[in-house]
């Protein structure tokens, strides 16, 4: 099993946000998803974890445990911003990129995969993205808060699976 690779994650995390966070959707639930499948796509194509972040089931679909620390971590190292949009009935948590960031720690793999999440799935508004990400197995079958298994990416829906599987 591998280990939260935390300097791997704030990559991940810092690249997502320098790709996005120009975008007028772009807030903090847009980001956790853009994680979320960013690590169960990598772990369905190659069987092993990217970040090995876990994340945990809640209302508006998988959140990364690790985000917060991490987050703040990338903040007080001036890698990024976080600032409040308000609006009449919501606030947005959004993010800008104050440098570019380092991409050292992660493979031409791993970059690839990100950038097929970010095509596939940035555009979508927080409850688009919520709703698509309700759908996925792994979210599916996990009790409500609890960390949700790497494993079930294999029993994924067309839809969402990645991976060219052999037909026998």
């Amino acid at each position: 099993m591998e280990e939260f690779n935390k300097e791997k994650f704030k990559a991940v995390l810092h690249f997502i946000i320098n790709e996005c966070g120009h975008k007028q959707n772009f807030g903090r639930t847009v980001l956790y998803k853009l994680l979320y499948f960013s690590d169960f796509d990598f772990y369905e194509i190659n069987e092993n974890k990217m970040t090995g972040e876990s994340y945990r089931k809640i209302e508006n679909g998988p959140a990364p445990v690790h985000f917060q620390s991490n987050k703040n971590e990338l903040i007080n190292e001036g890698k990024i911003k976080e600032f409040e949009e308000v609006y009449p009935y919501y606030t947005q948590f959004k993010y800008d990129s104050l440098e570019t960031p380092s991409l050292s720690l992660l493979s031409e793999k791993e970059i690839g995969v990100i950038k097929e999440v970010i095509n596939r799935c940035s555009d979508m508004q927080a409850g688009e993205i919520s709703n698509y990400s309700h759908e996925d197995v792994p979210y599916i079958v996990t009790g409500n808060k609890k960390i949700i298994d790497y494993d079930f990416v294999f029993y994924r829906h067309k839809k969402f699976s990645v991976r060219e599987y052999e037909v026998k």
